[in-house]
């Protein structure tokens, strides 16, 4: 697809980017991104990919736009309260930017569709409340060799991955879900809605960067960061030979939909208490 006149103006800040160019910002135009969840980090992701000039944007959520979300889910407004956030969030950025085409999946997703849905997009974007969709995610992108961004947030902390095929995946770092009250995932936990911005952004950029070929990504690496102190880490991980996903003999071949563990929330706990039993947990 060749950049028009508009286009040329509108993406000029990319184009004027060494690396990215006009040949970088065609190829977003012909990139096709899909983004678990249109919560607290799909909304910024979603945002930004959109402005960014990505010519395909899918959207899986199953959930409609309540009042609590309005604090962080920045993709939606108080009138689209009681609306599905996914067609709500197709509205936003098509005010956005008309070049975007949504492609909207109004479901959750499930051991049954996830293998044949991210099979369809270029680069996967998660970014829900939950443990089990972070490692239905994983999974399927491993078995499509596809890439992903995977995110959580939780109170004033948030982490992310990127998995790239062939190199660590989220299974080589977590093996499976923790048990109930091993870490506080629940909405009741709280979170600072600017953090939900702090690390969507870092996802969206993830995602760019790999459209176009800059850069170095988060693969083989947890970037972590506490907005309390401003504080920013990276943890250097490798690829598990013994996954059970992507490892040398995989015991895992199909999807595995685990059931979400309810938590109990207790006075003054946060990530940093359970930081290295799982990072990347979230309240989107």
């Amino acid at each position: 697809m060749a950049l028009n006149d508009q286009q040329i103006y509108r993406y000029s800040r990319h184009i004027l980017l060494k690396g990215v160019g006009g040949t970088g910002q065609e190829k977003l135009l012909n990139s096709r991104v899909l983004i678990v969840g249109a919560g607290g980090l799909g909304s910024p992701v979603s945002l930004y990919l959109a402005a960014a000039g990505v010519g395909t944007i899918g959207i899986v959520d199953a959930d409609e736009v309540d009042l609590s979300n309005l604090q962080r889910q920045i993709a939606h407004g108080t009138s689209d309260i009681g609306r599905s956030k996914v067609d709500s969030a197709a509205e936003q950025i098509a005010e956005l930017n008309p070049d975007a085409t949504v492609e909207k999946h109004p479901y959750r997703l499930s051991a049954e569709n996830a293998r044949d849905l991210v099979a369809q997009y270029d680069f996967i974007v998660e970014g829900t409340d939950n443990f089990p969709t972070k490692f239905l995610v994983n999974d399927a992108c491993v078995f499509a060799s596809k890439p992903a961004s995977i995110g959580g947030i939780l109170r004033f902390e948030g982490s992310t991955m990127t998995i790239l095929p062939g190199e660590a995946c989220y299974r080589c770092v977590f093996r499976q879900p923790p048990p109930k009250d091993a870490v506080p995932t629940c909405a009741q936990a709280g979170v600072l809605g600017a953090v939900a911005g702090m690390l969507g952004t870092v996802q969206a950029t993830e995602a760019l960067k790999y459209l176009t070929g800059v850069g170095t990504l988060l693969s083989n690496r947890v970037l972590s960061f506490d907005a309390l102190s401003m504080e920013w880490r990276t943890v250097r991980v490798k690829r598990d030979h013994k996954c059970p996903v992507c490892g040398d003999n995989p015991t895992i071949t199909e999807l595995v939909e685990y059931e979400q563990p309810a938590c109990a929330i207790r006075p003054g706990e946060g990530i940093s208490q359970t930081r290295d039993e799982h990072q990347l947990s979230g309240v989107r």
